[in-house]
């Protein structure tokens, strides 16, 4: 994760990164990649105005992990899979 931080709209978001992993306000599955979910948060100040944080997880048979994480915008399309309606 030491990568993701080296970003200067990151550096100060360590800490929110592994918040949203436990406490996401989405999560919605990738339209590419079946094992991989984006977990969003959206945080109204950020060193770059109101942006949603997204931290990206793969999911392997064994094991997860971050491949990075970022912000933006909006949340990309896809089936949401929290919170269920």
């Amino acid at each position: 994760m030491a990568h993701i931080l080296e970003h200067p709209e990151m550096r100060d978001m360590g800490a929110e990164i592994e918040r949203i992993l436990h406490e996401p306000q989405l999560v919605r599955g990738s339209r590419s990649d079946a094992a991989v979910c984006l977990f969003y948060e959206f945080h109204a100040q950020t060193i770059v105005g109101g942006k949603w944080l997204c931290v990206v997880v793969k999911y392997l048979q064994d094991d997860a992990f971050v491949v990075t994480a970022y912000l933006t915008d909006k949340p990309k399309n896809g089936k949401t899979l929290w919170p269920i309606n």
